[in-house]
């Protein structure tokens, strides 16, 4: 039977004009697979390039039709239609949070963000920047996404995801495409993007700015509310609204030359409001910005030899966190047992960092069944600067005492002293097929940091195709999150002091996975999974009452959840596609929920091909059963449910392409947590009904 398949689908290739693949495949039933549609791939869960249904993790791929589709214009958005991932909000900046099967946080460290391999975290919160402000997807050719640890292949922070983020290259563009898109909020993008040939040397350039005056939702309570109480003052700027507003210039410049690969890139946000505030007291006038420039030079052979391929990758990133404007921390009239600040409380805390990653794999086919992957690097991760400046200084208590101007204290009293971190690391793995339809993936990586010392982490992947529409997986990962510079040298801080002993974040979870081809246009996947955080780094309270919290390694979490995912194409113009998701996920310390992420989330979707070359998608998101902390009595988070809707052409070149696209079509109040901490009694309120028009030409 395989035979005759297979003698048909040499066949049918032959007899097509499609282009060869760009990349091997492992074996002729992974042509086949090709052939009768499953032709997603992903790189991130071994390094090679796999079938999606076969990789050795739970992952999911989003490529650029797809975010066409749903007319996406950010990250965040096509985040948010992962199974097992919600986006939440911060009231700093409402800064993107990555939940992941209910693992959450202040900042959401735990999840790794990748651009073209290569780690995007910043070094103060240890996550991809509070001032991120977004990543666009005009030049995104595709994303993968694994859910579940990857420490085993990318070390730190790999905890509960990693997103890989893959720009276009010259290919993937094909000409040149210019944009422009406004909408709600004053909001306007503009880009111009070109993939061609120079000589020899592939080139891809991609631009793009854009800025927005930010929705402005009210909160009707916040931080100095309840200092108003205290004090009996009236300060508050409450009820007043969100400052939301940002602009953003973006440039990327991709090269490559037979197996040589350079990229660079430049990431500006500007003007980033405070949102709730960045001690969640309305603040009108503060202003951050951040600066990310990037590059790598890879070079990569998959045939140096016959058995062997080989690889290296050298990459440095700067970046800085800058406040341009002040933060208001608290209003005018706050006033403290030590003191009122006629003019408010001001703040401006800012960092420098430099970062040098060196890495290299080598890849051997030679051994009958088994295909072997080491690899090795260093990292130098350098947080070089940081600057203080305020109006205010802090008494034996903790309180803020009034200074007479805004004084730089970056000597006297950072709030961080720069550092600089060092990594080494070793990791091996064997695919190892040790029968016709299984395979078994081990794989363990070492690292070895000059502050917190040593640690290891493994992997086990066992698959199996049990028929040839049906494939079970059984997962074991064990990850890490190291300990962000704030949380161990955080200094001059009396909410939260920094702890140079503090050991990294682990976690341990099993999965079993399940992917059925029902039918040749129908495919259902189901997702189980068991985790248990230890070690977590928490801030707990002094000893000395007044005296704040340390950041320590206390306490646990578990949990456990499910994913079902359904994809069905009934035809070439007509695609369905939904998944649910439940986790609960449980304090240790406290045998209460861990809150914040909801414990049930759905997700549907349908695209339709219309007369005259129009494409219709319709998307609804259900977020329900968010639960509060423990010691927070307020009730519980409400649900909501959003659709948006997309009407979009699909024309060839030299043709001008419109979207037309409403987000939150029916107005819901859509509401994300606040922490207890943060005294903002109703949640963060996010975007209302939004409009957007978008018009694209390419060459």
């Amino acid at each position: 039977m395989k035979w005759y398949r297979r003698q048909t689908l040499a066949l049918a290739l032959a007899l097509s004009s499609q282009a060869p693949l760009a990349f091997p495949l492992d074996n002729k039933d992974d042509e086949l697979e090709m052939f009768y549609g499953d032709t997603s791939f992903i790189s991130i869960a071994t390094g090679s390039q796999l079938l999606l249904r076969r990789a050795p993790a739970v992952a999911t791929v989003v490529t650029a039709a797809d975010i066409a589709a749903t007319g996406a214009t950010d990250l965040d958005e096509v985040m948010e239609t992962v199974p097992g991932i919600h986006v939440g909000r911060s009231p700093n900046i409402y800064s993107s949070l990555y939940m992941v099967r209910g693992i959450s946080g202040p900042f959401t460290p735990q999840f790794l963000v990748l651009e073209n391999g290569v780690p995007m975290t910043t070094l103060y919160m240890g996550t991809k920047g509070n001032s991120w402000g977004g990543y666009p997807v005009e030049h995104i050719d595709r994303i993968e996404v694994i859910r579940g640890p990857g420490s085993a292949l990318y070390g730190a922070d790999a905890y509960s995801g990693v997103v890989n983020i893959v720009t276009k290259g010259a290919r993937d563009i094909a000409g040149t495409e210019f944009g422009v898109r406004g909408g709600s909020f004053n909001t306007w993008d503009s880009w111009l993007q070109h993939g061609g040939k120079l000589g020899e040397v592939e080139v891809a350039a991609f631009v793009r700015a854009g800025s927005s005056d930010g929705f402005r939702r009210t909160i009707t309570a916040d931080a100095q509310t309840a200092n108003d109480q205290r004090s009996r003052t009236h300060a508050s700027l409450a009820p007043g609204p969100v400052n939301t507003g940002w602009s953003a210039l973006d440039a990327h410049l991709d090269l490559a030359y037979d197996n040589w690969r350079f990229q660079t890139g430049y990431k500006l946000r500007d003007d980033l409001g405070t949102a709730a505030g960045v001690a969640s007291a309305l603040d009108p006038v503060g202003r951050g910005k951040s600066e990310r420039t990037n590059a790598d030079l890879s070079w990569t052979d998959p045939r140096f030899t016959q058995n062997w391929a080989l690889g290296f990758t050298a990459s440095h990133m700067e970046y800085t966190a800058l406040v341009p404007t002040s933060f208001q921390l608290y209003p005018p009239g706050a006033t403290f047992p030590t003191g009122t600040f006629p003019s408010g409380i001001f703040g401006t805390p800012e960092t420098w960092e430099r970062q040098t990653r060196l890495s290299a794999f080598a890849s051997y086919s030679g051994l009958a069944d088994h295909r072997l992957r080491i690899g090795a690097g260093h990292d130098d991760l350098n947080l070089y600067r940081t600057r203080a400046r305020r109006n205010f200084d802090y008494a034996a208590n903790g309180l803020p005492i009034p200074l007479a101007t805004i004084t730089d204290l970056s000597a006297s009293a950072p709030f961080l002293f720069p550092h600089r971190r060092r990594n080494t690391y070793l990791y091996a793995q064997d695919e190892w097929s040790f029968a016709q339809d299984w395979c078994l993936t081990a794989g363990v990586r070492h690292d070895l940091y000059s502050d917190f010392g040593g640690t290891t982490n493994p992997r086990l992947a066992l698959v199996w195709d049990a028929r040839y529409d049906l494939t079970a997986k059984l997962l074991y990962g064990r990850a890490f999150r190291a300990p962000a510079f704030i949380e161990a040298y955080g200094v001059n801080n009396p909410v939260n002091w920094g702890n140079p002993d503090l050991k990294p974040e682990t976690i341990d979870t099993l999965e079993a996975a399940f992917s059925w081809q029902l039918r040749q246009d129908t495919q259902a996947n189901l997702n189980v999974f068991r985790y248990d955080m230890k070690d977590i780094i928490r801030p707990v309270p002094n000893a000395v009452p007044g005296t704040g919290s340390t950041y320590a390694n206390t306490g646990g979490q578990h949990g456990q959840g499910a994913e079902i995912e359904v994809i069905w194409n009934n035809s070439r113009d007509l695609h369905l596609s939904a998944h649910y998701a439940h986790q609960r996920s449980i304090d240790e310390a406290t045998g209460h929920d861990a809150g914040y992420a909801p414990q049930h989330h759905f997700y549907g979707r349908i695209d339709k091909l219309l007369p005259g070359g129009w494409l219709g998608s319709a998307q609804v998101n259900h977020v329900a059963d968010r639960k509060r902390a423990a010691g927070d009595n307020r009730p519980q988070v409400p649900d909501y449910t959003t659709l948006d809707l997309t009407l979009a052409t699909r024309r060839h070149k030299n043709q001008w392409d419109f979207t037309a696209k409403v987000r939150n079509l029916f107005d819901a109040d859509v509401r994300e947590p606040s922490p207890a901490a943060a005294q903002i009694p109703n949640d963060l309120p996010m975007a209302r009904r939004a409009f957007y028009l978008q018009a694209v030409y390419r060459m």
